[in-house]
C-alpha cells in the first residue's frame, strides 16, 4: 500500500526536466552531444576490453563483445565462470554473463580482463 503508488505513479518533475531539454535549442543540441558522447565512450570501453581480453592471453573469439550494442555485453561466460568472478575478485554482473559497460574505465578494464581470462582460460564460452 505505502510503495505500490511511488512506482506506479512517478514523479513528474523528471517530465519537467526533459521536457525544458528538449524545448530550449542550445540545452538539447548538449543534451544530444552528451548522448553521443555516452555511447562512443561505451563502445571503446567494448573494444578496449576486447584489447586487454588478448593483451592477457586469451585465445577466446572475444568478437561477439564488440559486434554488440548497449549499455550491456553478453560476455558467454557460464554461471559458475561468474560466480568464480565475484568470489576471486569482486566482480559483479549477471549469472547469465552480462556486464555493464558502464562499470568499465580505464582504470579497471585491464583488471576485469585479466580476471576474466584467468577464469576462462581453457574453457568453452557461448560467442
Amino acid at each position: 500500500l505505502i510503495i505500490r503508488p511511488m512506482y506506479s505513479s512517478p514523479p513528474i518533475h523528471g517530465s519537467g526536466i526533459v521536457k525544458t531539454a528538449l524545448s530550449d535549442d542550445a540545452l538539447r543540441a548538449q543534451y544530444y552531444a552528451e548522448c553521443a558522447q555516452m555511447a562512443k565512450r561505451i563502445g571503446s570501453m567494448r573494444t578496449l576490453l576486447v584489447q586487454k581480453l588478448k593483451e592477457a592471453g586469451s585465445e577466446h573469439d572475444w568478437s561477439h563483445v564488440t559486434d554488440q550494442i548497449g549499455m550491456f555485453a553478453f560476455t558467454g561466460m557460464s554461471k559458475e565462470m561468474v560466480q568464480q568472478l565475484t568470489a576471486e575478485y569482486s566482480i559483479f554482473m549477471t549469472l547469465d554473463g552480462r556486464i555493464s559497460l558502464a562499470g568499465l574505465n580505464d582504470g579497471n578494464v585491464e583488471y576485469v580482463a585479466k580476471a576474466v581470462h584467468s577464469v576462462t582460460e581453457g574453457k568453452s564460452i557461448c560467442g
